[in-house]
Formats: structure tokens, C-alpha cells, sequence
């Protein structure tokens, strides 16, 4: 089955200390959409400016994105600038400049609205909502989002979650949102806000899984060599929704398999500046990851 993605498509300066990438290819819905795509077919729904690069559109769409909701307005595509801490755990925006984005409007194409498994990447809850109102009744919505929204727009966000089926958060952001500062009690009470499921990012530390059903751990994959942490919880949502948009039934077991497939996508992406890595990455290596973090897990 195919795959919507609705968000950011950006040009980022990346200091780590590993070095400094200049005008890498970012964005939220572009690491999302080069993770998900190794498991299904891709929609991306963004806007870039009259700057953007047709070798980047060649990038995307020789790896089966399908481009045709990617509007390109007078201007120039969204720029972010980071510089990440000696430990990587932490970064510092130094500049962020909208541009085509400050006044981004999604519209799904009449063809994309059909799509059965949407992935409303992190922006203001109104924006998102405004994508699922384009929707035919989809079969599984998930969105992402942060302090920002939470801060700002915390009465739309709570709108929005009535009507989604899962949220992607961090640890901090889930403690915010519920006011509860025990991660359990803070994940069990995002659950009663509306969605099916909620997903709590720990970085290096795995994540948390609550649903109605059960409550899931996972470590993160062990990574060695962290290049650039940029786009790594979009490339775990990629892989997440792409696994699953690949399964008959949204079962228990099938969620915590996607959240394995998310893991290790995750941590494809963090070894190289951008998307160079999860853009080089095929299902082959996706598999040898998974296995790994199978006996990771189970210790055998």
C-alpha cells in the first residue's frame, strides 16, 4: 500500500564534531519519505523554493517518490542551521530562515487522497489537521510534533489528537504535553488524550511504545560511528510507518516490528552528514540491521 507524507523539505548547514555540511538536503517529510521508502511506495506532500535543485528531485524520485505534491513558489526553500554538542545529545539552532514554508499550505493532489497510512510530519497543529480534512477516510494517521506546538498551540494540537491514531514524541515533549513528569505516567496519559498509540523517543536510549493494548521498550540500535543526528527521528518514523503500511492488519505484534524497522532506519541515517546515508541505503542492509538488533535484544 502506498504512503502520505506531509512536511518540511529544507537546506541544512550541519556543524558536528565530525565537520560542517553546508545546504545538505533536508527537511522533515525528505528523511521521512528516503526511510520509507525502502519498504513502499512514497506520496510527499512539501514546497520548495525556486533554488531548489533538480538534482534533488532526481535524487528523490530515482528512489520512487512520487513528487507530484511538491509545489514550488517564488523564493527560496527553507533553510536550518545546527551546530550539535561534543556528546551529540544536545544541539543549538544557530539559524532558521522559513522562507516557502512560513506560509506553507499543504494541498494533497486529488490522486494522494486516497492514501490509506498518512504521516503528518511536525508542524502546527493546524496545518496538520487541515491535511487530514483533504483525506478519504484514512486507515492509519500518525503525527509528529514538538515543544514549540505544545507551547504555542497546545489547544489545536489536543484537536488534532482526537482524530490521529498514533503520535511521535520525545521524552521531554510527552512530559510537557501531559503535565505528568514519571515517562509512564506521562505516556499513559498522552493515550487518553485520543490516540491509538504514542511513541516516546529516548535518542540513543530506544523509545517507548504505549497503546491500549501494550506497553513496549526498545533500545536504540548500538551505533559506533554517529556522523549527524539530524533527521534520525524522521528517518524512525519513515521506517515505522513504512513497515506497517506494507502489513494486512495493524496488529500488536506487527506495530512492534515497525518500531524495530524505525530503529534501525534511525540509525542509517545518523553515520553520514544529511540524507547521504539513508539515501544510499537498501532493504538488504535494512534487513541485516534488524537481525542484529533481534539478537541485540534476545541475546542469543
Amino acid at each position: 500500500m502506498s504512503l502520505l507524507v506531509v512536511g518540511s523539505t529544507a537546506f541544512d548547514t550541519v556543524e558536528t564534531p565530525h565537520g560542517t555540511a553546508k545546504d545538505c538536503l533536508g527537511g522533515s517529510s525528505t528523511y521521512f519519505s528516503l526511510a520509507a521508502r525502502l519498504f513502499t511506495k512514497v506520496r510527499l506532500v512539501s514546497v520548495v523554493g525556486q533554488d531548489f535543485p533538480a538534482q534533488h528531485r532526481k535524487l528523490l524520485e530515482d528512489r520512487g517518490v512520487d513528487l507530484a505534491g511538491v509545489e514550488t513558489k517564488p523564493g527560496k526553500t527553507f533553510r536550518w542551521h545546527g551546530r550539535y554538542s561534543a556528546d551529540m545529545n544536545s544541539r543549538e539552532t544557530l539559524d532558521v530562515q522559513l522562507n516557502t514554508f512560513g506560509d506553507f499550505k499543504p494541498k494533497v493532489p486529488p490522486m494522494f487522497r486516497n492514501t490509506p497510512h498518512v504521516f503528518l510530519a511536525n508542524g502546527s497543529p493546524g496545518t496538520q489537521r487541515s491535511v487530514l480534512d483533504q483525506m478519504d477516510d484514512p486507515r492509519f494517521c500518525v503525527a509528529d510534533t514538538m515543544d514549540l506546538w505544545i507551547d504555542r498551540e497546545k489547544a489545536g494540537l489536543l484537536e488534532l489528537m482526537r482524530h490521529i491514531d498514533g503520535l511521535i514524541v520525545n521524552d521531554s515533549e510527552v512530559k510537557m504535553l501531559t503535565g505528568r513528569t514519571n515517562l509512564i505516567q506521562a505516556g499513559r496519559a498522552a493515550l487518553a488524550l485520543g490516540p491509538k498509540l504514542v511513541i516516546v523517543k529516548k535518542g540513543e536510549h530506544g523509545c517507548f511504545v504505549f497503546s491500549e493494548h501494550f506497553h513496549h521498550a526498545l533500545p536504540a540500535y548500538p551505533t559506533e560511528d554517529v556522523v549527524d543526528p539530524t533527521g534520525a527521528g524522521d528517518s524512525f518514523a519513515g521506517g515505522f510507518m513504512g513497515f506497517l503500511s506494507t502489513c494486512e492488519t495493524i496488529t500488536s505484534a506487527n506495530m512492534k516490528r515497525a518500531v524495530a524497522y524505525g530503529t534501525v532506519t534511525a540509525s542509517l541515517t545518523v553515520e553520514g552528514f544529511g540524507v547521504d546515508r539513508i539515501a544510499a541505503a537498501d532493504r538488504p542492509s535494512v534487513e541485516r540491521r534488524y537481525q542484529e538488533l533481534q539478537q541485540f535484544v534476545s541475546g542469543t
